[in-house]
């Protein structure tokens, strides 16, 4: 399949998902994940119109912004290291994955140095494995009073990653978790703007992610391919 089926089977997806949840398909915004795959294609995503990118590792995708940086939106969406933040701060616009108070104090820092405020949303672990990074949901109103002084960081929304289900059906009190909690910590007034975005859904569960309240779904596999074979891997 070529990348500009790809693109037109996700759209169909997308909006079908809005239809059964009564959702406009412009609140729906689509996260590009080029981390499998070559500069080339990279390229040939940005040139069909996929404007925002999401790189896991600073290694990976140095190359890639190196190239076409001016060219589309950044998301960082994989765990970040405190050492990193001076590599992708000011490259990328948006960090998906704030989820301790040493990655908040070194990212607000090195923002106020380059005089730039970094949106950044709270990774959270709503299903409890052990093997995913994140706060934990009752940790959230306490952290976000912790970075309320932090001026140069703006939590702009929540982010969250399910577990792999063959039924993505099983994902949906994740993802419904997470705008849950979200609405819940806008009740609190924590935040000098309510929490609006929801980065949540990936190819396998993205639809159901949708029907849940997703603004941001981030797509590889499904959108973009995956070349196994590629330096990138």
């Amino acid at each position: 399949m070529s990348l500009e089926e790809r693109i037109q089977l996700v759209n169909q997806k997308i909006e079908a998902a809005c239809q059964r949840s009564g959702r406009q398909r412009e609140d729906v915004n689509v996260i590009a994940v080029t981390k499998y795959v070559s500069l080339e294609t990279t390229g040939a995503v940005l040139d069909h119109g996929l404007e925002h990118i999401g790189e896991n590792r600073w290694q990976d995708a140095q190359a890639k912004w190196e190239a076409f940086g001016q060219q589309g939106t950044w998301h960082f969406i994989g765990h970040l290291q405190t050492n990193k933040v001076k590599d992708v701060i000011g490259k990328f616009r948006y960090i998906h994955s704030l989820d301790r108070l040493p990655l908040a104090k070194e990212l607000d820092k090195k923002a106020a140095s380059l005089g730039i405020q970094v949106e950044t949303l709270l990774q959270v672990n709503i299903s409890g494995e052990e093997s995913k990074y994140g706060l934990q949901p009752e940790q959230a109103s306490s952290f976000l009073r912790e970075i309320s002084s932090f001026n140069n960081l703006k939590v702009i929304g929540l982010m969250t990653m399910a577990p792999h289900e063959e039924d993505p059906e099983l994902t949906r009190p994740v993802f419904r978790g997470l705008r849950e909690l979200r609405d819940h910590l806008n009740g609190q007034a924590l935040t000098a703007e309510p929490l609006t975005e929801l980065s949540m859904g990936m190819s396998n569960d993205f639809e159901v992610a949708i029907e849940e309240g997703a603004t941001w779904v981030r797509l590889g596999s499904i959108l973009v391919g995956k070349e196994e074979g590629s330096q990138w891997a």
